[in-house]
């Protein structure tokens, strides 16, 4: 477990200056919003690796910069509170699930994000319980979306198409199930951004 927290601090020390300009992936940044206490490592560390393998600037973000802790004990560095991300300054926004996530259901400055993320072009990611963030942003009207079993009513209130896929796709909308997906959703955010110019 030492190896695997190791691991992913330094990989996230790493996104702290990818994100600062480097010419990445031909200069595509991502921002991946994780909640300070139980995000979802099995989703985090797959979308985290597929972004900086294909050369993805990466930065992670929170309710607070410094150290974020996962569901089961990982840590990783935030590098940008979320009420600060520009979404001008990125092309991808990944929101992650996990139960901490539920904390950001109605925060303002998640939400916000969301919406920005969406009138800027950009592309607008959630997994696990995340999308419950974009349906109460409002950013998922008339859009096709997917959530965790059981946090449907959210979506449908939020007045999405609820698919029930473990990966979905409309437009730039990404969203996702849950850790079994975590994969999937990862390589469609990848293509996604490659065919975005």
């Amino acid at each position: 477990m030492k190896k695997i927290i190791a691991a992913c601090v330094a990989i996230s020390v790493i996104s702290a200056s990818s994100s600062a300009g480097a010419g990445n992936g031909g200069g595509k940044q991502a921002v991946v919003v994780v909640a300070q206490k139980g995000f979802q490592e099995k989703e985090f560390l797959p979308v985290k690796e597929a972004l900086i393998s294909a050369g993805i600037g990466c930065a992670v973000a929170s309710s607070s910069v410094g150290e974020a802790s996962g569901v089961f004990g990982t840590k990783v560095l935030c590098d940008k509170k979320i009420a600060d991300v520009r979404p001008s300054d990125y092309d991808a926004v990944i929101f992650i699930g996990g139960p901490g996530a539920e904390v950001l259901f109605n925060d303002p400055a998640a939400q916000k994000l969301a919406v920005d993320t969406v009138s800027s072009g950009g592309l607008l990611g959630a997994i696990c319980i995340a999308p419950v963030i974009l349906a109460n942003a409002g950013v998922l009207k008339g859009r096709k979306a997917t959530v965790f079993p059981g946090e449907e009513q959210y979506l449908l209130s939020g007045g999405a198409v609820y698919t029930g896929s473990s990966v979905e796709k409309d437009g730039k909308i990404i969203t996702a199930d849950g850790p079994a997906s975590a994969q999937a959703f990862a390589q469609t955010i990848v293509k996604t951004l490659g065919d975005v110019p």
